[in-house]
């Protein structure tokens, strides 16, 4: 298989991403690169309602835990009609590609409670972790002992184990319906 560079694969994701959309009769736009919060600016057909996209891509075979990069500002990043859509490009050119599409508050709290969790979890060696800027989207968060957890944390554990994406695969409906 040919290594494909973190910028292609993402202009990949963006790319398969419009597709999805104008097949559904949504008209997309690449936004300017630079804009900060989002990639991919959608309206409906007249033009009268806008939505912002996200677009984070990720191939099967990079990182153990099968999650996406995110940053300390997508614990906060929300808007009404700001969606993110994690697209699993797979382990090769065969693989289908995986979209899972998710309201900005929708990751804000994922992003938000896991670092909390992780940040009150010991590291190797019982050391506890130091924070930073990195944040990890996960299909499976650990089941990790939950005695220090508070009750809004223990919630997110028990509502985003294994499976936790699925009701988002193929949402596109969650964007349609905002338009």
């Amino acid at each position: 298989m040919t290594k494909v560079s973190s910028v292609i694969l993402g202009a990949a994701g963006e790319h398969y991403v419009m597709a999805e959309l104008l097949r559904r009769g949504l008209i997309a736009a690449k936004a300017p690169e630079g804009v900060p919060n989002f990639d991919i600016v959608i309206t409906d057909i007249n033009g009268e309602r806008l939505a912002a996209i996200q677009v984070k891509t990720r191939r099967d075979y990079r990182g153990g835990d099968k999650g996406w990069h995110m940053k300390a500002k997508h614990d906060t990043l929300i808007a009404e009609r700001m969606f993110y859509v994690f697209v699993d490009v797979g382990s090769d050119e065969n693989s289908p590609v995986l979209f899972y599409v998710m309201p900005s508050r929708t990751v804000a709290e994922a992003c938000r409670l896991s670092h909390q969790i992780w940040l009150q979890t010991p590291g190797i060696g019982g050391r506890p972790h130091g924070d930073s800027d990195m944040r990890r989207l996960l299909p499976k968060y650990p089941q990790n002992d939950r005695m220090h957890l508070s009750t809004e944390q223990q919630a997110f554990m028990d509502s985003h184990a294994d499976g936790w994406m699925e009701q988002y695969r193929n949402g596109w409906h969650l964007i349609s319906q905002e338009l």
